[in-house]
């Protein structure tokens, strides 16, 4: 798959973190192998109050590099190189080079020597990240530079397109999270790549599958549509539609029961990415595990699976029969038949969302009202449906894996 040489756009800036290398990977599971466990939960608490937007990117990372004081600069290469590449990366960098485009990479969270030498790797022509401070090769823990600055990235942009004599409708920008919003400038074409919820309302494109998909875009085609889902996306939203079968189960074991069921199904999923991630397995949990995965999930640790089991518990816990069992029964069959309906039918890419299709919605509204049927009459599976695959369609911050069924029993439980 190539390039077309008569796109107009000659520079390619892509987010390195979640695009190039597995989100988190780096400071939350290869370097911190060498922290004590308090280390972590610190580094892992400023994480968090970050994704909740409690503190700004510049501080939660200022106390989290704090914890890497006395690391020699050779430590972080050597984990560094340890962290396989998404799929796709060198070939989508090979076709761009071989069109005779630049690339730079830009990233707020790891340290200018690393981001230059994974741009080596991948010959790219610019790399920048935080200048990690050092002496005598032994970090201070102390951090600063311009990617960490609020519109630090965007003036790096800036500075790369003027250096190259381009303009904000030469630039492709590949990214995964607010933190690049500042480069989505008018005119460049925007595409995210498994991006949170304000990417996914700023971009031109959202792909969710392999990194290689974004090449037709850059070359001005439309996205393809009517793909038949892969075994992975049928094994994974199978899974999904199996929670479908928890209220029934619930209904015949009781709650503890199910609580001790989803708990200890959640750990050997836990370890089994962990395991995965250290190149070892765990025997049929990690087949399931690598066999439903996204192709990004791969080679990181992937939330979803988790935010999904305790959705389905806390609904069942917190909401009386039968609204709890109807809200669990509308998201398992409802979300994952609007996934794989939007893959084979969607065409309708909808405003708000361009990671979701009106087909899939319409088909997700239709399955999941015939889920909540068995629980409630037809006018409150309607309603609870309706509004289940309205909140799934929803750029929001919180997992809609966690969000959906709640929203929905709390719904139903209201009207029932």
């Amino acid at each position: 798959m190539a390039v077309s040489q008569k796109g107009k756009h000659r520079l390619a800036v892509f987010d390195v973190e979640g695009v190039l290398i597995p989100k988190n990977r780096y400071l939350f599971f290869e370097i911190s192998r060498k922290l004590s466990f308090s280390q972590f939960l610190r580094m892992v608490f400023y994480g968090i109050l970050y994704e909740l937007g409690l503190i700004s990117l510049k501080s939660a990372l200022e106390k989290m590099f704090k914890v890497f004081k006395g690391f020699k600069v050779e430590e972080f290469l050597q984990n560094f190189r340890h962290i396989p590449l998404m799929p796709d990366v060198e070939k989508v960098f090979e076709e761009l080079r071989g069109r005779g485009w630049k690339t730079a990479l830009i990233s707020s969270g790891l340290p200018t020597f690393l981001v230059q030498d994974l741009a080596s790797k991948l010959k790219a022509d610019y790399a920048f990240g935080l200048d990690l401070k050092t002496e005598n090769g032994v970090a201070t823990g102390e951090i600063s530079g311009e990617v960490i600055e609020q519109h630090g990235k965007l003036l790096i942009l800036k500075r790369i397109l003027e250096k190259e004599s381009l303009t904000a409708e030469n630039c492709v920008v590949v990214v995964d999270d607010r933190n690049n919003a500042p480069m989505l400038l008018p005119g460049t074409l925007k595409i995210g790549y498994n991006p949170d919820f304000l990417v996914r309302v700023k971009v031109d494109y959202v792909v969710t599958g392999r990194l290689i998909e974004i090449l037709p875009l850059i070359s001005g085609e439309e996205p393809r549509r009517g793909a038949l889902p892969s075994k992975n996306e049928v094994l994974r939203e199978t899974i999904h539609a199996c929670g479908f079968t928890v209220p029934i189960l619930y209904s015949l074991v009781g709650q503890y029961a199910i609580a001790l069921l989803i708990s200890a199904v959640t750990f050997l999923y836990i370890a089994s990415v962990v395991a995965m991630m250290d190149e070892r397995h765990i025997p049929i949990i990690s087949w399931i595990t690598r066999h439903a995965a996204t192709h990004a999930e791969l080679y990181e640790f992937a939330t979803a699976p988790i935010f999904f089991a305790f959705g389905i518990l806390l609904t069942l816990l917190l909401f009386p029969t039968p609204a709890g069992s109807a809200a669990v029964a509308i998201f398992a069959l409802g979300d994952s038949t609007a996934a794989i309906f939007g893959k084979i039918f969607g065409k309708t890419t909808l405003s708000f969302n361009k990671g979701k299709t009106l087909e899939g919605l319409v088909a997700g509204i239709f399955f999941s009202f015939l889920a909540a049927s068995v629980y409630v009459n037809p006018l409150k599976a309607l309603a609870g449906a309706a509004t289940a695959m309205f909140v799934e369609s929803l750029p929001l911050p919180i997992s809609d894996n966690l969000i959906v069924p709640l929203t929905t029993g709390a719904l139903l439980t209201i009207i029932i």
